[in-house]
């Protein structure tokens, strides 16, 4: 009943997670871990913790399907042995008091794990990105993504801690009825200080939840932008989204000239600045002058500078690629470019390829590795200071975090979901746009090649979006802010706090049961010796 109680709690917390968006469920799914926990040796821990990590995380990553099922199950049986670290710990940290405190701190402490290990991490599946909008939300201003985990574990914590002190309240005030009615009238009742944990824990949960409501999420503008956002689509969803060369290239020329042509007609206004998806030039500009000619007939039919994604050979380096952000001026063409820094492990380039490639032969569709960027996006595009982000990098905390320290004034990230589109992943990703939007207190564009390209207000709101696979152009007025958040100032410490407060709480557990086993082993061996000395007289 426990492993099946398990994986239920884990499937719920997919569900907490867009496209399904129940955030409550996270809280729920908190809680169940916690109790089923309570009170089980590490090993007991540890099993439960894979019964609700695998399928939680096989649930929330089903959209890998495009590459394989065996990918999907096997990725999420690596993530989900970080869950079974956290459920042990849960187990051994469960006898010490305020337990549900150093529950929510390993939380913490299991992301913090799982965004670095292995090769650079894997953040998807954080409590933080299943509340995106929940009362949690505003925390990210504070203390970024770490601190909305943080509160929302907290809250599951103790509302298990209020199922635990309720359970022993029931027992004991039913143990009580059982004794001497007139004895036990004569004294306190036996729940007094359970009941008090009760409200206490309550009261705990209330207040954590409320507190996102007093938390200002600075959002005026100190200057504004007037962007278009195309997304030209693709020729066909899958890994195979590519289809011939130059089409995605076109689409997304094409829609920029008939944009042009209703800015030159009066039936729209000339943007300051357009922005293009990653991918949006499947081949290397700088290698093939066609597709620089189409990029510099359209930014000079547009009039303004574009923000291109392309594929770009390695200059120095044969066999690699850099994916980039390019500024294309319409009438200087190229000019500054950013390079992603934080390449997909077997998406963009494939470790130990030469010992894996004979084993999985599927890596050889990753013909080539990216090489990765060195420095952060900041990019002066037009009239506009922006931050460009490409695609997963929007799941790591330091890289749009640096992003806004270096000066950018909104955030842009290039991305390309066409692979799994229709699959949830794009609507996964665009929550994570969403807390960043809280958390840095700035305006984010998303650009997709076949969507969901959006726009997100600094206070998380979705103003505009497009639908996946279709051709469209997004035109709004881009809020830009120079101010930075609490969260941007303190960095990543909140998260080593409490990951740190977790890991030392692991400690304080292996010490009290090990002074707990000394004490019984002790008074084992005086009983036995009372009982021999009893036996000899």
């Amino acid at each position: 009943p426990r492993t099946a109680g398990a994986a239920a709690s884990g499937i719920a917390l997919a569900f907490a997670f867009p496209p399904y968006g129940l955030w409550p469920l996270s809280l729920v799914a908190v809680a169940a871990l916690s109790l089923l926990t309570r009170g089980r040796t590490a090993r007991q821990g540890a099993w439960t913790g894979l019964a609700f990590g695998w399928p939680f995380f096989t649930v929330l990553l089903k959209w890998l399907h495009v590459v394989g099922w065996d990918a999907v199950l096997g990725l999420a049986f690596l993530e989900s042995l970080f869950v079974v670290a956290l459920s042990a710990a849960l187990a051994a940290t469960s006898r010490l008091p305020l337990w549900p405190l150093w529950g929510a701190c390993l939380w913490v402490a299991q992301e913090w794990a799982r965004d670095r290990l292995p090769f650079g991490g894997f953040p998807w599946g954080r409590l933080a990105f299943a509340n995106t909008g929940s009362p949690y939300t505003p925390m990210a201003a504070l203390g970024g993504a770490p601190l909305v985990t943080f509160a929302a574990a907290l809250t599951g914590t103790a509302i298990a801690g209020v199922a635990v002190a309720a359970w022993s309240l029931r027992a004991g005030s039913a143990a009580g009825a059982a004794a001497d009615a007139t004895a036990s009238s004569a004294r306190p009742g036996p729940g007094r200080g359970r009941f008090v944990t009760v409200v206490g824990s309550l009261v705990l949960a209330a207040v954590v939840t409320g507190a996102g409501f007093a938390v200002p999420v600075p959002t005026a503008a100190d200057d504004t932008a007037d962007i278009a956002v195309v997304q030209g689509n693709v020729q066909q969803a899958g890994m195979d989204f590519l289809g011939r060369p130059m089409k995605i290239l076109n689409n997304h020329v094409d829609a920029t000239l008939d944009l042009a042509r209703k800015v030159k007609a009066g039936k729209a206004k000339r943007p300051d600045l357009v922005i293009w998806p990653e991918n949006a030039s499947d081949l290397d500009p700088y290698r093939w002058p066609e597709a620089g000619e189409r990029i510099d007939r359209a930014a000079q039919a547009v009039g303004v500078p574009i923000l291109v994604g392309a594929l770009v050979e390695h200059p120095t380096r044969e066999g690699y690629v850099k994916n980039q952000g390019i500024v294309w001026d319409p009438k200087k063409g190229p000019g500054a470019s950013y390079t992603k820094q934080h390449p997909v492990p077997f998406g963009e380039y494939v470790p130990f390829r030469d010992e894996l490639s004979k084993v999985i032969t599927r890596l050889e569709r990753i013909p080539r590795d990216f090489w990765p960027g060195d420095h952060s996006g900041v990019l002066q595009t037009g009239p506009a200071r922006l931050g460009d982000v490409i695609c997963f990098e929007v799941a790591y905390d330091e890289i749009p975090r640096d992003t806004v320290n270096a000066g950018a004034r909104a955030l842009v990230v290039q991305t390309n979901n066409a692979t799994y589109g229709n699959t949830g992943q794009p609507e996964q990703q665009l929550a994570m746009s969403k807390l960043r939007a809280v958390e840095h207190g700035r305006a984010i564009v998303t650009a997709a090649t076949s969507g969901i390209s959006a726009i997100v207000a600094p206070d998380g709101t979705i103003e505009q979006r497009t639908q996946e696979f279709e051709r469209d152009v997004l035109t709004a007025r881009l809020p830009l802010r120079d101010d930075i958040t609490l969260a941007d100032r303190v960095g990543a410490a909140p998260e080593w706090v409490i990951a740190m407060v977790g890991v030392l709480s692991c400690a304080a557990a292996w010490f009290a049961g090990r002074r707990s086993r000394s004490v019984r082993q002790a008074a084992q061996q005086t009983d036995a010796r009372q009982n021999h000395e009893g036996q000899e007289r």
